[in-house]
């Protein structure tokens, strides 16, 4: 039976999944990417999370948000056997493109790596439930059309349970009471420039502009399998982090770190600016349409739509220095520079005196010291992300008319009061490792759970999921005043 979505009375919502394919196990090294390896799939608790849901609602209905990064795009590596579509060199190093077709692929893949869990949704829905998929930043291609049908397909075999399926642009209200969101579009190194139009036309095919954090993770962290994308403190660190990680781990599996960090920094910079230059797709006559549309699916109006897109920061991509120095690219030139001027000097003063070419390092130990302040006094931006600040919140509310909103994106769980509004974060569900070889696990596996209270209005409570049931538990990370 179809349910109508302006009304919910139990709601839960989890986000930042990042169900991804299995990576085997490789031969040599199998600390190589290892936190995406099968062993750590967490299908099975993810299905019994659902019963346990049904549980707590008594009999009835629910409404599951699934509140972006559930699918990571970014991390899937499997190409076709027999394409039907040419692959360049670059993808097949660092995953293919975000295109129609590429897409679609790449979600066939994760769904059937993951048939467990692909089951136990399918099986939520047809006892009455509803899914509600909001579009973060890592599975940006749940825009294209071929790749929610491609979902739809697996998840609902009539078209009263597709009925129970909604994709959000990147927004969602739920009961007229909470705006839940990813977060990511107050991200400036994640956010999308416009969700509303988010292609653009190539030569001869439709892409999509990705935010420099996505392009990092493509270019970079594929090729650098010791470092786990899901937890910051693993690929942000100091000079002297990064010398001792390379020498305990990839010394003898990846003697080039050097050169093939160099390789995907300088993708990930040439990416970043070059699509800028595509004209996005927009039709003047169709936007009042799609405006609508959006409002229609997020339970929003379409004045909502255009004023909480005011809300968004301007993307970081719009900066080519911040991301040089975001990718160390700043000081790898500032050396490389630095070393071409001491070789000509040296050219130069050979000419009048015989001297050896050691002399070269006097002045390199001269600038040493500069480099090293200069090295010092830049600190990434990427990890000072936290969550929107109290003028969003607030913003947001008003705008949205709710009390309550709850973000993603940032793997940190929080319950506090800003204001006037109610604010939580759902945490994570990812394969997040604090150290390279999975033994220390952040597995927090909690969700945000929306339930009548005897007051009668809906009480929002942040429960981790175990074995047997959940529990609640309080925010770890105070919010700082400013």
């Amino acid at each position: 039976m179809s349910q109508s979505f302006e009304r919910a009375t139990f709601t839960a919502i989890v986000s930042d999944m990042h169900l991804c394919e299995a990576e085997p196990t490789h031969p040599q090294f199998p600390l190589w990417k290892k936190y995406k390896t099968k062993q750590f799939f967490f299908d099975d608790v993810f299905n019994d999370f659902l019963h346990h849901i049904e549980s707590l609602a008594s009999g009835h209905s629910v409404e599951l948000i699934m509140n972006g990064d559930i699918f990571d795009f970014d991390s899937v590596m499997s190409q076709p056997e027999e394409p039907s579509f040419r692959i360049s060199n670059l993808e097949r190093q660092r995953g293919l493109y975000p295109r129609p077709e590429r897409s679609k692929y790449k979600i066939q893949v994760i769904l059937r790596h993951h048939e467990v869990l692909v089951q136990g949704l399918k099986l939520f829905l047809k006892r009455g439930h509803r899914v509600v998929f909001v579009i973060g930043n890592h599975d940006l291609e749940l825009h294209f059309p071929e790749v929610q049908e491609e979902i739809l397909s697996q998840l609902a075999d009539s078209s009263e349970l597709r009925e129970q399926i909604r994709f959000c642009e990147w927004f969602y209200i739920s009961n007229k009471d909470t705006l839940i969101e990813h977060g990511n579009q107050y991200d400036a190194y994640c956010t999308c420039d416009d969700p509303i139009n988010p292609f653009f036309q190539g030569y001869n095919f439709k892409g999509m502009r990705l935010p420099f954090g996505n392009l990092a993770c493509r270019y970079i962290l594929n090729g650098m399998g010791f470092f786990n994308p899901h937890v910051e403190s693993n690929f942000i660190m100091s000079l002297t982090e990064y010398i001792r990680f390379f020498a305990k781990y990839m010394l003898r599996a990846q003697p080039l770190l050097m050169l093939d960090w160099f390789y995907g920094a300088m993708v990930t910079l040439w990416k970043s600016f070059s699509e800028r230059f595509y004209s996005p797709i927009r039709d003047p006559l169709k936007i009042e349409d799609k405006v609508n549309q959006i409002a229609f699916k997020a339970n929003a109006t379409p004045r909502m739509v255009r004023e909480l897109k005011e809300l968004f920061v301007d993307t970081a991509s719009n900066n080519p220095f911040l991301i040089m120095r975001e990718l160390w690219l700043d000081r790898a030139f500032i050396v490389l520079i630095a070393f071409i001027l001491i070789f000509q000097l040296m050219l130069l003063v050979k000419q009048f005196l015989h001297i050896s070419f050691f002399w070269a390092f006097i002045p390199l130990f001269i600038l040493l010291p500069f480099f090293i302040f200069y090295s010092r006094s830049v600190t990434s931006l990427v990890s000072g992300f936290k969550e929107p600040d109290e003028r969003i919140l607030a913003t947001a509310a008003a705008i949205t008319g709710v009390h309550r909103i709850v973000y993603g994106h940032t793997h940190l769980i929080r319950h506090e009061m800003i204001g006037a509004v109610e604010h939580l974060n759902s945490g994570c569900w990812s394969p997040a490792f604090i150290d390279v070889e999975c033994t220390q696990a952040m597995d927090q596996k909690t969700f945000v759970w929306l339930a009548p209270s005897p007051e009668g209005h809906r009480k929002a409570s942040l429960k981790i999921f175990a074995q047997g049931g959940s529990k609640e538990v309080q925010s770890f990370i105070p919010r700082k005043k400013k």
